[in-house]
């Protein structure tokens, strides 16, 4: 059984910086491929960033490239997005999430994703 816990989340003047983390129970197989998604009250789920488990390959929105990194500690079996520059835009519910089916991997950042996390709140103020 998956498990996804996200932890990091908070408040944060514009230009700051916050980590999210993602610790995933039952994630064995190096054929995974997880994602960070948000969603913003009103807005559709979105996604910002995703990694194949295994061959590290990343995807980024193009609303947060060169502002958020995407990365995986297999040791600690935790997903991290570590945000930076961040803007009053950026300010959403952030969800973890991971599947291991090809249609999931050949769409990263699609929110079809089988496993979710509960999700944690980033606020960011001007």
């Amino acid at each position: 059984q998956v498990q996804l816990v996200e932890s990091g989340g908070g408040s944060v003047q514009a230009g700051g910086s916050l980590r999210l983390s993602c610790q995933y129970f039952g994630v064995a197989s190096s054929t995974y491929v997880m994602g960070w998604f948000r969603q913003a009250p009103g807005k559709e789920r979105e996604g910002v960033a995703a990694i194949i488990v295994g061959g590290e390959r990343t995807y980024y929105a193009d609303s947060v490239k060169g502002r958020f990194t995407i990365s995986r500690d297999n040791s600690r079996n935790t997903m991290y997005l570590e945000m930076n520059s961040l803007k009053p835009e950026d300010t959403a519910l952030y969800v973890c999430a991971a599947d291991n089916r090809l249609v999931t991997m050949m769409a990263p950042l699609s929110p079809r994703y089988k496993y979710w996390g509960q999700g944690i709140q980033v606020t960011v103020s001007s």
